[in-house]
């Protein structure tokens, strides 16, 4: 691969992680308007990289950011191998923290489009 090929894919990379984060701080910033409480974000764990996790009266939500053009297309960005690492980074997390999630945990997804509107998929998937 030619160092221009190699240049142009670190800039699309490090405007992909901009718009990443500022998704992410859009998505907790609703998600603290709306009551909850962040206990984490970009919560590292041997399985993979939590976006956000939140708490409310006791509800535990694990949340995928996805930023992309339009809210339909972020919406479907979620495949298959990311809820099963969410799943797997999620076991790790509650292992760690058995006091969070008094009530409940589930999985949610916050979808961002590029105008800043947000929409919340409360429950968007569950373990099989």
């Amino acid at each position: 691969m030619s160092d221009s090929l190699k240049q142009a894919r670190r800039h699309r990379g490090r405007k992909a992680a901009s718009r990443g984060a500022v998704a992410e701080a859009r998505a907790a910033a609703v998600l603290e308007e709306a009551g909850w409480t962040v206990r984490a974000r970009r919560l590292r764990t041997v399985a993979g990289e939590i976006d956000i996790i939140a708490e409310k009266d006791g509800l535990l939500a694990f949340v995928e950011v996805k930023a992309r053009p339009a809210l339909a297309d972020a919406a479907a960005a979620l495949s298959p191998r990311q809820r099963a690492r969410l799943l797997r980074a999620a076991e790790i997390v509650l292992a760690d923290h058995p006091d969070w999630g008094r009530h409940g945990v589930r999985f949610d997804v916050i979808v961002v489009d590029a105008a800043g509107s947000v929409r919340r998929i409360a429950n968007a998937f569950r373990e099989e």
